[in-house]
């Protein structure tokens, strides 16, 4: 099919070379002559002047109108070739239009109406109602964690201590931890308080070989290491898939 469209649109390119060469044989009486005719159709330099770029170079200019010509001049001999040999039911897509035109408007008008009529200053209290009045909509579809984790390179000085900081409930150890990450650590992650997405941990850690499922379930103190680096992984808290998932996960999705 490819091969007989492309013998197709050969005979009538070259046609629209030597029409747009005989342009200028015909009357001048018209205001202006086409830069393009595909058949039926032609192209005015009036039309590109209205969607050229403003301030662009005499270059840039020429490249663009060069480039819009070639364009318009193949979309209307797909459109023409589409015209011939579609059936007329195929060809009948006001219905579609009316429907493409009725969701545009209708979606136009409540993003307007959002922006100028509703107050999104939602209150803590809107949210949780919300929640629990939809729960059933809120299913996880991953599973999420409350860790501390940190990835420290081995050679980095007084690494020992980290396995104790990371394991420990104590205010000093905690803080100790935090400035140590600051200073020293690849990477790190010490809010506990925040779910995460699991697959963006283990992106982190080296965690491919285990079963995600299996390793909440079983584990809860990880600790790993490579050639280079030494990994500490707490978790917290999690929250298996196909689960309710929890409302501060949530809360900028009702908001």
């Amino acid at each position: 099919m490819l091969r007989v469209r492309i013998k197709f649109i050969i005979p009538v390119v070259v046609l629209l070379a030597f029409s747009c060469k005989t342009e200028k044989a015909e009357s001048t009486d018209s205001k202006e002559k086409p830069v393009a005719r595909v058949f039926e159709k032609k192209l005015y330099m009036e039309d590109i002047k209205l969607i050229l770029p403003k301030n662009s170079s005499p270059k840039d200019s020429e490249i663009f109108v060069k480039s819009y010509i070639q364009q318009w001049i193949t979309n209307e001999l797909i459109l023409h070739q589409a015209e011939g040999n579609l059936s007329e039911d195929e060809k009948d897509i006001q219905k579609e239009m009316d429907e493409y035109r009725k969701n545009l408007l209708v979606y136009r008008y409540e993003t307007e109406l959002v922006h100028q009529k509703l107050d999104t200053a939602v209150s803590g209290q809107d949210i949780e109602v919300y929640y629990n009045e939809h729960e059933q909509n809120f299913m996880l579809k991953d599973n999420i964690v409350k860790v501390t984790y940190v990835k420290i390179n081995k050679k980095t000085p007084n690494a020992d201590k980290v396995k104790k900081w990371y394991l420990s409930k104590d205010i000093k150890d905690q803080d100790n931890l935090k400035k140590y990450c600051i200073q020293y650590a690849d990477n790190f992650f010490l809010d506990e308080n925040t779910w995460l997405l699991l697959d963006d941990v283990m992106k982190e850690i080296p965690l491919h070989d285990y079963n995600p499922e299996l390793l909440l379930k079983t584990s809860r103190q990880i600790e790993l290491s490579d050639t280079l680096f030494n990994y500490y992984l707490n978790i917290k808290e999690f929250k298996i898939k196909n689960n309710p998932s929890p409302l501060s996960f949530e809360k900028e999705n009702i908001r």
